[in-house]
């Protein structure tokens, strides 16, 4: 597990192992999500990269009867 330090300023210096793993570049967007008493960053994606991400899933969802 990796720490960080929040600086004066409410900064925090995303290291470098995560920053690669991620593969998070200058200028990127993360949404920061509140849950449970966590903050979770998560990289914000242009839609265009999106596409295709969901290939290959099961789509087969039971369904009330009224809804199909």
């Amino acid at each position: 597990m990796t720490t960080v330090t929040v600086s004066e300023k409410f900064q925090v210096v995303i290291p470098r192992d995560v920053r690669e793993s991620l593969s998070i570049r200058p200028g990127q967007k993360l949404e920061v999500i509140v849950h449970d008493g966590r903050a979770e960053f998560v990289l914000v994606r242009d839609m265009k990269s999106m596409r295709g991400f969901l290939r290959g899933i099961d789509t087969r969802v039971a369904r009330d009867r009224d809804r199909v």
